[in-house]
């Protein structure tokens, strides 16, 4: 069966698809920053609490007071960009998620467990004693699966010829597990969260945003050390992505197209530079190399699922009916619920601050 056959008619969009390219970057952004501040904070956690010295104990702790917040702010700020996807490509994820429909569904019952143990490793850190470390596996095993079933769509949407499997695996239970990329592309984005999470956590420590008793230099020397060695890991998976790709769509970084090629150089160069802020332990430059390399990292995302797609799709090939009103509401809430998150981060600093006195 030929796999375009498979594809359903694209919706109309109401705006030129440069709008909603642009806002899918954007919120997308948003929130793979604080999606890594929750799961490889999480991980983090767990590798401190086995550890089990009192600074490791005191570092779990601190985790586990941002924990919640982050979990709520990553499901928010993912409801957007997910949204934006299935505006641009929702033939294609629509079907992926309906063949992968059982464990896509799960994701609302496995994430309302996770973030429950995160309440409850917060606010029982103390009653519970040494096994809340079991509590801290339950919820960082259940983001970390989680995550896999997030990456087996996004990788199942680009490739329609897997979709025949539903006619012998018609259960909604398909996984692209003979995706040779899946695996890389999975570790790419535990081990990123690991790197973005300690460089959280040592800014946590430089500004003095700490609620428990843990070393503030302890606090930032730990976090650049688990950015700088997990960035060295990243540089190392991000090649073996590059190569496990299938061969039309690893060319177009290797002189296909300029840009493509331009933005693998610079990401690698970025990856580098970031390896040797972070041996340096320089916190703010860290940062700003960090956040540079996400953006440039996202684009690169996104070229690679054009070049999936462009034997069956492109971008240009969207229908408009021009309606601009949803788009001007939906630019206003956005904004307004930006101001409102930033005023509230700015209350729970001034609370830290009257706190502090």
């Amino acid at each position: 069966m030929n796999p375009a056959a498979l594809i359903p008619t694209p919706d109309t969009i109401s705006v030129p698809w440069g709008w909603f390219y642009v806002l899918l970057m954007l919120t997308f952004l948003l929130h793979i920053m604080v999606m890594n501040a929750m799961l490889g904070g999480g991980i983090i956690a767990l590798f401190s609490a086995l550890r089990g010295d009192q600074q490791n104990t005191l570092l779990s702790k601190e985790i586990g007071y941002k924990w919640p917040y982050t979990i709520a702010f990553t499901v928010n700020m993912g409801v957007a960009p997910l949204l934006f996807v299935q505006v641009l490509y929702g033939q294609f994820i629509y079907s992926s998620s309906i063949l992968m429909a059982v464990w896509w569904f799960s994701i609302f019952g496995l994430l309302i467990l996770a973030y429950y143990g995160a309440y409850i490793y917060d606010f029982k850190f103390e009653a519970l004693g040494n096994p809340r470390i079991f509590l801290l596996e339950f919820s960082v095993f259940i983001l970390l699966f989680i995550g896999f079933l997030f990456c087996n769509n996004m990788t199942l949407m680009l490739q329609p010829e897997k979709w025949q499997a539903y006619f012998s695996h018609g259960g909604g239970t398909l996984l692209n597990l003979s995706d040779a990329s899946l695996y890389p592309r999975y570790l790419h984005f535990v081990v990123g969260s690991v790197a973005v999470a300690g460089l959280f956590f040592a800014l946590v420590g430089h500004f003095r945003f700490t609620k428990s008793s843990v070393n503030r230099e302890f606090l930032i020397n730990q976090g650049m050390t688990y950015f700088t060695y997990a960035t060295a890991v990243q540089i190392f998976i991000g090649f073996w992505f590059l190569l496990v790709l299938p061969k039309n769509v690893m060319m177009v970084f290797m002189g296909g197209s300029s840009l493509a090629t331009i933005s693998l150089l610079l990401g690698i160069l970025l990856g580098f530079t970031a390896l040797y802020v972070g041996y340096k332990k320089q916190v703010i430059l860290a940062s700003t190399i960090t956040l540079i390399t996400l953006i440039v990292m996202i684009f690169m995302r996104d070229l690679i699922r054009i070049a999936y797609l462009k034997p069956y799709f492109q971008l240009s090939d969207l229908v408009v009916v021009p309606e601009y009103s949803p788009l001007i509401f939906f630019l206003v809430v956005f904004a307004i619920g930006l101001a409102l998150i930033g005023y509230m981060l700015k209350l729970a600093f001034g609370c830290r601050k009257e706190v502090s006195k």
